[in-house]
Formats: structure tokens, sequence, C-alpha cells
């Protein structure tokens, strides 16, 4: 197999900047594109080459394109706050669906063949079933989730029209660091339960909000299946090894362990862990936020040659919690 060099947009971010590793850990030649909205430039690393920017601005791209002799594409550029899409919907429906347009219109023209789209379990809603499988209906609640459906029903019609192959991978709750402690999330206000709770951890929050405790659900909180940025990057290299070798095939695939855990165990488990509990405060729902999300992993685990490594919900409090007092250590944010 030929490795192609691979355009990360988002690299900076968190996921994109994991997937930067895993893909110069496996031999790949990378660039990446990022805007520093919400990335962070030292997280990659100084030898890749870094284009600040948009990935809408056609210029742009279209030098990095020749320049570096891109023949893939991994996009994870876009905004991911659920509650916010629902307060501004045409910002997420920009940000997502009209620059994965532009990105991909500037892609075909170049003769880019291979395209990995980072999407969401949030294509799904409120599903009927779990864990849900690939093939379940998909009815977002949230505009998130709709500007990421619209995405892959471009990439869809696109891989008929020109010669481009992709694969649509649908995270459920990305969580966990680098283990090597090269990278991890960055704060800027998030909103991703396992690092919200390190930042309460090490003194940076006081308490942990809890966001609904009346769900249909064994506890009455929102259950998730959290999967380790690590695995999640390195299924993202091995669907692109898979993309080459079968230029004919797409993926559309889940991304997760196939089990669940809710806010409250997870919560348990950093109290355990730290050997003290961090204090909780209860609020109602958020608005989009479903009562359980967990995937059917097989079809990912039966196309690709990949299996989990850190599937343990004390190995990625562990990494998650290393990375913050790392953070905490140098004064980054």
């Amino acid at each position: 197999m030929t490795k192609c060099p691979v355009l990360v947009t988002g690299g900076a971010g968190y996921i994109g900047s994991h997937a930067v590793l895993a893909l110069r850990d496996a031999g790949w030649q990378v660039a990446v594109i990022d805007n520093l909205s919400t990335g962070t430039r030292y997280v990659v690393p100084d030898d890749v080459p870094f284009h600040e920017g948009n990935v809408a601005d056609r210029e742009l791209v279209d030098r990095i394109f020749a320049e570096q002799g891109i023949g893939a594409i991994m996009h994870f550029a876009g905004s991911i706050v659920v509650p916010e899409s629902v307060e501004q919907p045409l910002e997420y429906y920009r940000n997502n669906t009209l620059s994965s347009h532009a990105l991909l219109t500037a892609a075909v023209a170049a003769g880019v063949k291979h395209f990995v789209f980072s999407s969401t379990a949030a294509v799904y809603g409120e599903p009927e079933r779990v864990p849900v499988q690939e093939g379940d209906p998909k009815l977002p609640i949230n505009p998130y989730g709709a500007s990421k459906l619209m995405t892959e029903r471009m990439l869809e019609d696109s891989s008929f029209a020109y010669p481009l192959n992709y694969a649509a991978l649908r995270y459920f709750n990305v969580s966990g660091a680098d283990p090597e402690g090269r990278s991890g999330q960055v704060g800027k206000g998030s909103t991703h339960l396992i690092k919200v709770a390190v930042e309460a951890a090490v003194g940076k929050r006081d308490h942990i909000d809890v966001y609904g405790t009346d769900y249909p659900t064994p506890d009455g909180s929102c259950v998730r299946d959290y999967i380790h940025v690590s695995d999640l990057t390195a299924a993202h290299v091995k669907a692109l090894e898979r993309l080459i070798e079968k230029p004919e095939q797409n993926l559309i695939l889940n991304l997760g362990y196939g089990r669940g855990l809710s806010v409250l165990e997870v919560l348990d488990a950093l109290d355990r862990k730290l050997d003290k509990p961090i204090r909780r405060e209860m609020k109602g729902r958020r608005a989009g936020d479903p009562p359980m999300l967990i995937s059917s992993n097989r079809a990912l685990t039966e196309t690709l040659d990949w299996s989990a490594r850190y599937a343990d919900i004390d190995v990625i409090l562990g990494h998650a919690l290393e990375w913050e007092r790392k953070l905490l250590a140098r004064n980054w944010q």
C-alpha cells in the first residue's frame, strides 16, 4: 500500500492532534490546517507543516494540496457543542456543512482520492434501540447532528459522481489523552464530561455540573459510550488504509466500545481514583441531549484490523488526569 501525504483539518484540536500523532507513528506524511479558533498550536509537532486558516479558504487549500502533494484528507475541523448548536444553528450549518462543502469541492478539483470524515453518533438522535447500528434511522435532534449528517450525504453523492471514496466515522464519547503525554484536550470552555471532571480534580473548577438526573436510565443520568481518543484515532488510520486498499469501497462505521457508563458512574470512578469526592451540582437537562447512546461496534471490528487498547474507564481517566496536571504545571490553558 502506498502511503500518500494526508491533510488533517482541525489538526490543532483535540481529536485532530491525536490523529496527527497516530498517522506519524504509522509512518504517514502529514500536513495540518487549523484556524486556531478552538485548536492550540503547541499540540502540533514542530516538524509538521502547519497552515493557519479556514478549510473554506479555497486559495489556501489549493496551495496546500499542490505544495504537499495531498492524496487524502482527514476532516476534523468544525463545531461540536450540542447545546450551542441549538442556540446558534446557522453558525453550525455554516461552519460544519458549508465549510465541508467547500473543502470537498476543492478536494475533487485537485484529484484527492480519499476522505475520512469526523462524524458523530448525534446523527441517530434518540435511537429506537441500543446498541445503535449503522443502518438504524438517522433522526438527529439537534443542529450539530443534522449538520454532520448533511456532510455524510454530500460524501455519499460525491463518491458516485467522482473518483473519491470516503469513510464516515460516527464517534460516540471521545475521552482521555495520548498515553505518552504528547497531546490531550485543551480547555477553552470544554463541555465534555471527563475534561470538566479532571479540571475539577486539579482545582480549575470548584464543582461539576450534572445535567439531568431524571432520564429513563438506571441512575437517572445520561448514559454514554466513552472511547479513548487514541483508540479512536487508531481506527482512523486503519480506515484510511482500507480506503486505499479498496478504492471502490466506502465505510460508515460507529466508533465506540459497545458499552455505556452513566455520568454518575464516571464521576464515581474519578472519586475512587482521587480517593476523595468532587462536589457535584445537579442541574436540569440540557437541550439536545438524548438519554442513552451506546454503539454497536461490530462493523468496526469486523471491517478493520482494529482492536481497543485502552477500553477501561480507569485508564481513560488516568490519561486525562495526567494531561490536565501537565497543563497546570506548564501554565497552559
